[in-house]
């Protein structure tokens, strides 16, 4: 920028502004390629969604709140109010969300409130706090506008619930069969779709953006474990579990077996291996050997997984188990990658 553009900026009281992010704004050779990553194949829907946010120019924020809101309207028994109950027959929503700037917000064991991303997002920028839950949560959500839904639980949560009441038994199991289908919204052509085998939901949509302007954010929505104890929270919601952001590193998302993920605060820990320069896959599947190790022989009893970004729009992941899959977009388009796996 000239001096005279600068002292005309300055004559017409524009002083506090950054002179490189500026130039960055005005200049569009700074402009860096958008990137989005989604966890699953669900991801491939979603980041559809975010994806018109980012190739127009906005804030990663917004793309990955628009993103997993696809995913949250989509009738399934994974995420969303048509997903799985609880051992008690109530669907409750977990749901994080994070920017560039370590602005964070959290809801857990929130009921009836279509889309919990949206509630953690004004959780960050509308209250004090970071994390709200229960029916605090929920009064939180009305206060703000949301409206109350139906408790009914959907057809096909109604009939797997009946089915795991004739035994109770509790066993996540490691990758969710690609045996079912869903409909959905689809964002390119707002109209009902079926999807066909192999395109079947998981139990969480964690997403991750770097804007044109290299800002990371990330967000995670869930329904958690189907039947799990009443009150149960998993990781997706836990800031430094789930999700975790930090600006000059890079972004990760987890989803799989929460408990595991928290042990270990993954997401968090996935970004300090970034911090010392692994790549994103590396740094992913250092945490997964930590899990490992850890759980020695019920580590084949379980799934988890991480998606990650750094600040060179590098994506990687890596999972415990063979059978994870997750999205990515950018310029190039809309593809969906297995994972390296360990065991």
């Amino acid at each position: 920028m000239d001096r005279r553009k600068f002292i005309n900026l300055s004559g017409l009281g524009i002083t506090s502004f950054s002179i490189p992010n500026f130039i960055q704004s005005t200049n569009p050779s700074n402009l860096i390629q958008p990137i989005v990553a989604s966890t699953w194949d669900a991801g491939m829907r979603a980041n559809v969604a975010a994806w018109e946010v980012l190739k127009n120019g906005g804030q990663a924020l917004d793309a990955v709140e628009q993103g997993v809101m696809v995913t949250e309207n989509e009738i399934n028994c994974c995420v969303g109010l048509d997903a799985n109950p609880d051992r008690d027959g109530f669907v409750t929503l977990d749901a994080s969300i994070m920017d560039h700037q370590f602005n964070c917000g959290s809801v857990a064991f929130l009921e009836r409130i279509k889309h919990p991303i949206s509630v953690a997002r004004k959780v960050m920028e509308k209250s004090p706090h970071v994390f709200l839950v229960g029916a605090g949560a929920q009064a939180f959500a009305l206060a703000n506008g949301f409206k109350l839904e139906s408790g009914t639980l959907s057809e096909q949560a109604n009939k797997n619930y009946k089915a795991w009441l004739k035994t109770s038994n509790y066993q996540p199991v490691i990758n969710v069969e690609k045996n079912q289908s869903v409909t959905y919204n689809d964002p390119a052509f707002n109209a009902p779709k079926k999807l066909t085998d192999g395109e079947w939901n998981h139990d969480t949509i964690g997403m991750i953006a770097m804007d044109q302007f290299g800002n990371l954010s990330g967000s995670c929505t869930t329904s958690g474990a189907g039947f799990k104890m009443r009150g149960r929270v998993g990781d997706s919601p836990i800031i430094g579990a789930g999700l975790y952001v930090d600006n000059e590193v890079g972004a990760v998302v987890a989803t799989g077996q929460g408990e595991d993920v928290i042990r270990v605060a993954g997401a968090s820990a996935v970004v300090e291996w970034m911090r010392q320069g692994k790549s994103p896959e590396l740094a992913c599947k250092l945490v997964v050997e930590k899990i490992n190790r850890i759980k020695k022989e019920k580590a084949k009893d379980i799934q988890v997984c991480f998606v990650a970004i750094n600040k060179k729009g590098i994506v990687g992941a890596y999972a415990l188990q063979k059978g994870f899959n997750f999205s990515v977009y950018n310029k190039e388009g809309n593809t969906l990658k297995d994972a390296g796996y360990l065991i």
